[in-house]
């Protein structure tokens, strides 16, 4: 059990790693545009990890899981990854950029809340969420390539963030890119088996596993890429990376997973972590718009708050 746990979430930081680098360096090869790597692959490459488990826990009759694992790294991502990373360095973002996207990320924020309220997420849902993260993703690119500012070199610099040393050979870079995406389905199906055998040792639900253990798992990529965006003083791109993180798991992977298998969402996480999750996201605005930057005393706010959550859902199992 806590072998497969172990050795899932190493594969899954290892494998959504390997799939960002060797995606964004196959993409440089073939000349691709940096702002179109920027916002697609990379955003959908650091979601990778979230999606691959949702699907697998959805395919396995463990619906907790897979509703459990977005909301739980919607979570995560806001009070834990953003925290660490505003306490390393106060987190900067552009007003321009904000506005677009911190105007889906409460659209997107609302729509999961209303989705978990109503307590079924079905196909026809499913589909109108990836519709609605492919017209974002569209209009974005579009709007910054015949307006290139700030958020177009935010999304450059988040793609210039994966390459590093002398460029890479094609092949080298295709053959990263497949290895990254074997290891993060085994990883996956790891992380999931090791969760419900958890669930089940520790006679607690599979969603509250999937709140915590799994969510924190899948967002170790978006960890690692806060924590040396931090360290390269690209505090812009933290941030940003953070946002579209959360647009992309309620509108892609949760909106994917369903299409494949509606699900049922636990009555749980409407009671109490939709709620929490909803909080983080109206916090993360007011942070960010009150400075237009995440300081290091908000950030330690946030991660104060993390360490309340999970104490409150210990504290519910004991």
């Amino acid at each position: 059990m806590l072998v497969s746990l172990i050795l899932g979430f190493v594969l899954l930081v290892v494998g959504g790693e390997s799939l960002v680098r060797g995606a964004v360096a196959t993409a440089t090869r073939l000349e691709v545009s940096p702002l179109f790597i920027g916002i697609v692959l990379v955003g959908f490459g650091t979601s990778t990890p979230e999606l691959v488990t949702s699907l697998q826990a959805a395919l396995a009759g463990s619906p907790g899981i897979a509703v459990g694992n977005i909301v739980g790294s919607n979570i995560a991502n806001i009070l834990l990854i953003l925290g660490i990373g505003a306490l390393l360095l106060p987190m900067a973002c552009h007003p321009g950029a904000f506005y677009r996207d911190g105007t889906v990320l409460v659209l997107s924020a609302a729509a999961l809340g209303a989705v978990v309220l109503v307590g079924v997420l079905d196909r026809w849902t499913g589909l109108a969420f990836v519709a609605g993260l492919l017209a974002y993703v569209t209009f974005t690119y579009f709007r910054e390539s015949d307006s290139p500012d700030e958020a177009a070199q935010m999304h450059e610099a988040e793609a210039a963030l994966q390459l590093s040393g002398q460029p890479m050979a094609l092949w080298l870079a295709l053959l990263i890119a497949l290895v990254g995406i074997a290891l993060t389905i085994v990883g996956a199906r790891l992380l999931v088996t090791g969760a419900i055998e958890l669930a089940t040792a520790m006679g607690v639900s599979q969603t509250l596993i999937g709140l915590t253990v799994v969510a924190v798992g899948t967002s170790l990529p978006e960890l690692v890429t806060a924590v040396i965006a931090a360290l390269k003083k690209e505090a812009d791109v933290a941030f940003g990376n953070i946002v579209g993180s959360n647009i992309y798991n309620t509108l892609g992977i949760l909106g994917i997973t369903a299409t494949v298998q509606p699900l049922d969402v636990p009555r749980e996480i409407a009671e109490f972590d939709i709620w929490v999750m909803l909080v983080a996201t109206v916090l993360l605005l007011f942070f960010a718009i009150s400075g237009w930057r995440v300081s290091r005393r908000e950030g330690a706010v946030l991660l104060a708050l993390y360490v309340c959550y999970l104490g409150y859902l210990a504290w519910d199992i004991l």
